[in-house]
Order: C-alpha cells, then sequence, then structure tokens
C-alpha cells in the first residue's frame, strides 16, 4: 500500500493543527478562524516544518465554499433576493466602484500599470463568501432584513466578479499582458470576439443558467429529492443532497461560465421550494463546517509572514482601503437609501474584509501578466489580516449601534444602564427563540392569554408578532443587555427554544442569576447538551428524541390496556356463559 498520501497528510494537518489553535484562541476569547488561519501558515511554505500540499488544500476550501453557499440557497428565497434589490444591486456596484478607484490609486502611486491597478482594486472590492456568512449566523442575522441585504449584496459582487474573470483575459491584450493564451471561453477564442462580444455572451450563459434552473431545477431538484426521501435511506439522501449541490456547482462553472459559490446558491435556493430543505440543511451542516475550517487554513498556507516586514507601508495602505475605505463607502450609501444606521454599520462591517475571489483575481492576474507578484502578496496579506480584524470591526459596530439606540449610554456616568428598555411584565414567561419550536409554544401561551415575551433574530418575525398584539424583542438573548431588558428578575418562567446549546447555556447561566427562583426550560440534541443545560442551571431540558420515544411507549401501553381490558370484558362473558 502507497504511503505518499498528501491528501490525507493535508487533511490531518489542516484539521489537526486547525483543532489545536482554535481552542487555544478560544481560550483567550478570540474567534476560532483566527486559530485557524494560524495553523494554515504553520502548515505553509513560509514557516518551518511539514508543508502540506497548498494545491488541494485550495480544492478541498472551495468544497467547503460549494456547501456553504447550498446551505445559503436553501435559507434564501427567490422574493428574498428580490426584495434586496433595489439597494443591494446599486450598493454593491457603486462600492465595487469606489474600492477599485482606492486599489488603482494605491497601485499607481506604487509605479503599476493601469490594468495592474484594475486587477488590485477588484480584488480588494469584493468580501469574503465564508467569513461574511460566518459572521451573519453567529450573530443570528440571516433571517433579518440586514442580513438579506448583506447576503443579497454578496451575490451581486459574485456576479460582477465573474464577469471581471471572464474579461480579464481579453483586458490583457490591451493591457500589453498575456491574454490571448488564456482566453477563458472556447466560443470567445473561436470566433475572435472582442471586449464587448465576450461581455455579450457572458450575460447571455448567466441568463441561461438562471433561466434554466429557475424553470427547470424549480420543479425537478424537490422532485428528485423527494424521491429519494421516499426510499427510507437517509444515507442516500444524504448522498443525494451532495451530489445535486455538487453537480450543479461544477455543471454551472464548466457549461455556463458561472462561479462554483453562485452555482450551488442557486442549486440551494431551488431546493428551498421543497419542505425537505431544512433537513437537507442538516444534512450538509457538519461537512460544510468541516471544509469552511480548511478555507481558512488554506488562506493562511499562501501568507508569507516577512511580506509585512518588507513591505510595511503598502500593507497598511491596502489594509486601510480593506477594512476602512471600501466599508466607508458601504456605510455611506446603504445611508443614502434611507435605511437605518444599524443597517449601514452592519453592513460596512460585513464587508471589511476580502477572501476567495480576491484570490482567484490575484491568480489570474499574475498569470495573464497584468499583476506583479508583489500584488498578490499584498492583496493575501490584506485577506489575512482583514478576516483577522473583522470580528474586532463588529465588535466596535455592536458598541456603536447600542449607543446610537441609546445616546445616553455614551455617558460615563451612564455606562452601566441599560442600552435597551426593560419589559413592564411581571410574572411572565420569556420565550427565546420563535421558529418552530418556539411559535407552537408562544401560540399556546398567546390562546391562554398567559403574559409572555418573545425574544427573537428576526426583523420580520418580530414586525409580525408586534402586528399581533405580542410583545416581541429583536436580538441575541445570550447578550447581557437583551436579557436584561427581558426582566428576568420578575419572570414566571423562560422558554428557550433555540437549538444552539452553547448559546442556549450562557442564557440559563445569565438567568438563573438574575432570579434563583424562576423556572428554565430548554431544549437539547443530546445527552451531552442535557448535562450541559443542567449543569449550569435548567430545570427541564427536553430532548426531542426522548420524548418521541416516551409518545411511542405511551401510546404502545395505550394500546396493550386497551387490548388487555377487551380480553379480560370477554374472558367474563364466556365465564356468565
Amino acid at each position: 500500500m502507497p504511503h505518499d498520501t498528501p491528501l490525507i497528510a493535508t487533511v490531518v494537518a489542516g484539521l489537526g493543527l486547525a483543532f489545536v489553535f482554535g481552542t487555544i484562541a478560544q481560550r483567550f476569547r478570540v474567534p476560532p478562524l483566527v486559530g485557524y488561519l494560524i495553523a494554515g501558515v504553520a502548515v505553509g511554505p513560509f514557516t518551518p516544518g511539514f508543508v502540506a500540499d497548498q494545491a488541494l488544500a485550495t480544492e478541498l476550501a472551495e468544497l467547503g465554499i460549494i456547501l456553504l453557499m447550498f446551505g445559503v440557497g436553501l435559507h434564501f428565497s427567490l422574493n428574498d433576493l428580490l426584495s434586496v434589490r433595489a439597494i443591494a444591486v446599486p450598493g454593491a456596484i457603486a462600492q465595487i466602484a469606489v474600492a477599485t478607484l482606492l486599489g488603482l490609486g494605491l497601485a499607481l502611486v506604487m509605479g503599476w500599470t493601469v490594468g495592474a491597478g484594475l486587477v488590485f482594486g477588484l480584488a480588494l472590492s469584493v468580501a469574503s463568501t465564508v467569513v461574511l456568512l460566518r459572521a451573519l449566523q453567529e450573530r443570528r442575522l440571516m433571517d433579518t432584513e440586514r442580513g438579506k441585504i448583506a447576503v443579497g449584496w454578496l451575490i451581486v459582487e459574485d456576479l460582477a466578479m465573474v464577469l471581471a474573470l471572464v474579461l480579464f483575459p481579453a483586458v490583457a491584450s490591451f493591457q500589453g499582458g498575456d491574454g490571448a493564451a488564456l482566453t477563458s471561453d472556447p466560443l470567445a477564442a473561436r470566433f475572435g470576439l472582442g471586449l464587448t462580444g465576450v461581455l455579450a455572451l457572458t450575460l447571455i450563459k448567466i441568463a441561461v443558467f438562471i433561466a434554466l434552473m429557475l424553470v427547470v431545477g424549480r420543479r425537478l431538484i424537490p422532485w428528485a429529492l423527494h424521491y429519494i426521501a421516499h426510499t427510507g435511506s437517509r444515507e442516500l439522501f444524504r448522498l443525494a443532497v451532495l451530489a445535486i449541490a455538487l453537480c450543479i456547482a461544477f455543471g454551472a462553472t464548466k457549461l455556463f461560465g458561472v462561479s462554483l459559490a453562485l452555482g450551488a446558491f442557486f442549486a440551494g435556493m431551488m431546493l428551498r421550494e421543497s419542505p425537505l430543505s431544512q433537513r437537507a440543511a442538516q444534512e450538509t451542516l457538519p461537512l460544510r463546517d468541516a471544509f469552511a475550517v480548511l478555507f481558512f487554513v488554506s488562506v493562511g498556507m499562501l501568507f508569507d509572514p516577512l511580506s509585512v516586514v518588507r513591505e510595511p507601508w503598502p500593507f497598511l495602505a491596502t489594509l486601510f482601503v480593506i477594512v476602512v475605505g471600501k466599508s466607508l463607502a458601504a456605510l455611506l450609501i446603504v445611508v443614502l437609501f434611507r435605511h437605518p444606521m444599524a443597517t449601514a454599520l452592519m453592513i460596512s462591517a460585513s464587508l471589511a474584509q476580502i477572501g476567495e475571489f480576491s484570490f482567484i483575481l490575484a491568480e489570474l492576474g499574475v498569470a495573464l501578466n497584468l499583476l506583479p507578484k508583489a500584488g498578490r502578496d499584498l492583496i493575501l496579506a490584506g485577506a489575512i489580516f482583514s478576516i483577522m480584524l473583522n470580528p474586532l470591526v463588529f465588535a466596535v459596530v455592536d458598541w456603536l449601534t447600542a449607543r446610537l439606540e441609546n445616546p445616553q449610554a455614551a455617558s460615563p456616568t451612564a455606562a452601566t444602564s441599560e442600552t435597551i428598555p426593560v419589559t413592564d411584565l411581571q410574572d411572565h414567561t420569556i420565550l427565546v427563540g420563535y421558529g418552530r419550536v418556539g411559535s407552537i409554544v408562544g401560540d399556546a401561551l398567546h390562546q391562554r392569554n398567559a403574559p409572555f415575551l418573545a425574544v427573537e433574530a428576526s426583523d420580520d418575525m418580530v414586525a409580525n408578532l408586534k402586528q399581533r398584539g405580542i410583545e416581541a424583542l429583536m436580538g441575541n438573548a445570550a447578550r447581557a443587555s437583551v436579557l436584561r431588558a427581558t426582566n428576568p428578575a420578575g419572570a414566571r418562567s423562560l422558554v428557550i427554544a433555540i437549538p444552539e446549546a452553547f448559546e442556549a447555556g450562557q442564557i440559563v447561566e445569565q438567568a438563573r442569576a438574575a432570579n434563583a427562583d424562576i423556572r428554565i426550560i430548554a431544549r437539547a440534541h443530546s445527552d451531552a447538551e442535557v448535562d450541559h443545560l443542567k449543569g449550569l442551571g435548567a430545570d427541564i431540558v427536553i430532548m426531542g428524541e426522548r420524548e418521541i420515544a416516551r409518545g411511542m411507549i405511551e401510546e404502545l401501553d395505550r394500546r396493550h390496556s386497551g387490548a388487555v381490558t377487551q380480553n379480560g370484558a370477554s374472558a367474563r362473558e364466556d365465564s356468565a356463559a
């Protein structure tokens, strides 16, 4: 058996070191993704010791991006995308233009050509899919209006980058690069299409792909998954979900020139039409997380730490364009569209980094002899440090948002005051999460006229609850200010209906500290989660599988006792006869 296994070595080293450094980062209250990036640097070619296969790591990371965007599509309907088009389309285009101009100006100052400056500026303009979605998911913002705008903005950026990747070879021939050798579209190369022809062909192919997905995919994908689900094989269902995501993403790239991420996104969006979309999302979650980790590791492998020391000022200028320049442009654009400042701050923070498309643009620019290798190094360094700084940017945005919502909180004397008004409810129930589980509990409480307060992260859900006359608070109940606003000290009970056990544990701990007598009911998915939540102070932790089993046993007992009673009556009748 051969022992030369670069794929296995890359996966083992990447995931193993990511676990070690991620744990250390978490211990020091730093986001784990910082540890994943450091793990990539450790196994990269610029540090001593073991060097993983960089090409394999990059391809594994692409799998993660496909699965991640497929998962986003499962939660993002076509109506959601169309609902934010008024700001996402012009906003993304304007922000790309501003960031590109900033990058072009910096390139010209460094003595590069206009072509190099355009590649450099475009690479600095597009945010990382993985980082942006991770940030939204961690803050439970995916289903909010702000989250939908951010995802729609990201989709427009991806479409723009698809066009850029197709047009670069044509542009290179006008800028003294080697465009003819790398014309990406075979039809354009065969018929000798110019810049206008390539652009028109690309737009036609993207339109055909989207139309095909809307007309055929919208019916075929849900039907195929339903057929597999009826076979009763969970293994086959999981395989079907992965096959659909990967095959459509790969086919979209090869046949229509659409990016892998965008193809996977549309596949997930079409599958959302099926009631099985939630199950499909759950089945792909473990693989999405594992390959997302490999994405960060692969980014770290590209980084040469000494490049920052060799060129400190260009690096700082690049980082300024990414974190401050384009973020400020996004902030002003959202404000001009008359959206709340909180939305503008969140969008600007989401875009204050660059990622996978930037690397692809940089590599293509170098291959076309448009971008110098120093430019690629600056893009990589900017990506690494902007990703590492992104959690800090979000922390600053959270602080600013709280101060904007309550200006008095900015004063030293009000530093410890509430940033959110506390409810007037007393002897009430606090319901955290109004999803599939929480909505059933909430409806029952509402029908009984029992006083309760719902805490939900979705803007739309909170607005809907308030229209029904139900008091609702938008936010993450794990945050001290949000939980404090629910008045746990005066509450009778707390129902935690969200599935995230670690977040639920923080809520349990804070609520128990505020009210020793409050009755806390939570949900869990495993015995370990049950023990974790009970150890923090939950009175009752309900695990779905256990309740299903108890219901089955009760039904068996009821049927059995009925049969015994009937048999006993028959025996008495026979005896009497």
